[in-house]
């Protein structure tokens, strides 16, 4: 049975749901306080006219939009609000947290403030059982996740006969289909492997694929039973359009966080922070641990994360910033210096 594998680390917690040794769905907290499932009081700042939408202020004064205002909620009115999707971080642009009016609807209480549940607390409501790992254990190692990683970071996904490539952008996640020809059962092949990505890069929201362009409208129905069949055995919930002539299909499911993709896209030093931090926990050799690294991956542990680690380890912690080290080139060691 496929079991769900949670590893709290330092600034980051991360999961992967593994079957026979496989990943085959993964997600990635950064513990970001309005995620999905956070319940709060909020003021609200403005409502647009005629419309149930606005924004309010969250009590830490950061500003999210808000969905199904009630009609007699004005300027400066206090709600209580349900964070339904983080803020996310975009090419060129930043989208605030969204939030719905909570405990409107009589006779339902409203309910209490509450922080947004863990990621091993939001697992839990899945049918997978849920168990957590040891700093010290490789269960994530064994099982691929570096090569997960490297997916994320590069979006270039291979498959028998062609490679998938993934880009987010600001309207939708993209995948581009690349191979030789016969074309159709290159679209075919390719169509197992964006249902497995899908789970593994944790992709919601908005999905464009470009297919290759098929002749005739049998193939591109043949493409969408496919399709079908291949979202629907990840256990995929969403709409989707059916393949127009141009070969492009669209599909759209709730969006809650970022993916993996676009978190290594628009956020790589923080991303190669945490990753360095689960290193540097790893060490074995005695000594003091030297984080060797980018300056910005560097800059991006905060105080209280080299807190964690020292606490955590037990030892001193140092850095050596070089400029010359790619972003996800960082190394930790054990000095005696």
């Amino acid at each position: 049975m496929p079991e769900w594998l949670v590893e709290p680390g330092i600034g980051e917690d991360r999961a992967i749901l593994v079957d026979h040794g496989t990943i085959v769905a993964a997600r990635v907290c950064w513990r970001e306080p309005w995620r999905a499932g956070a319940v709060s009081v909020a003021q609200l700042d403005h409502r647009y006219p005629g419309s149930k939408r606005g924004a309010v202020h969250l009590p830490d004064g950061t500003t999210a939009t808000i969905d199904a205002l009630p009609a007699d909620v004005t300027h400066g009115a206090t709600l209580m609000v349900r964070i339904t999707r983080a803020a996310l971080a975009e090419q060129g642009r930043f989208k605030l947290a969204q939030c719905r009016a909570a405990g409107v609807a009589a006779p339902a209480p409203a309910p209490a403030p509450a922080p947004a549940p863990s990621l091993a607390e939001t697992l839990a409501q899945t049918d997978s059982p849920v168990r957590i790992l040891g700093g010290l254990d490789r269960s994530f190692d064994e099982a691929g996740w570096d090569d997960l990683i490297e997916q994320a970071q590069t979006g270039a996904i291979d498959f028998p006969g062609g490679r998938l490539t993934i880009s987010p952008t600001p309207a939708m996640t993209l995948i581009d289909i690349d191979g030789p020809p016969p074309l159709l059962p290159l679209a075919l092949a390719s169509v197992p492997a964006i249902a497995r990505t899908l789970a593994r890069l944790d992709i919601a929201g908005s999905v464009g694929i470009d297919f290759p362009g098929q002749d005739t409208r049998a193939d591109r129905q043949a493409i969408d039973l496919a399709l079908d069949a291949a979202l629907s055995a990840t256990g995929w919930h969403g709409e989707r359009t059916g393949m127009n002539g141009f070969g492009f299909v669209q599909l759209i499911t709730r969006l809650e966080r970022a993916s993996l993709v676009a978190r290594l896209a628009f956020h790589p030093a923080r991303a190669a922070a945490h990753a360095l931090l689960r290193q540097a926990e790893r060490v074995a050799e005695p000594g003091t641990l030297m984080l060797v690294a980018h300056p910005a991956v560097l800059a991006a542990i905060a105080p209280p994360l080299e807190a964690e680690l020292a606490r955590r380890t037990g030892r001193l912690v140092r850095k050596d910033p070089r400029n010359t080290l790619a972003l996800h080139a960082g190394f930790a060691q054990a000095t005696t210096s």
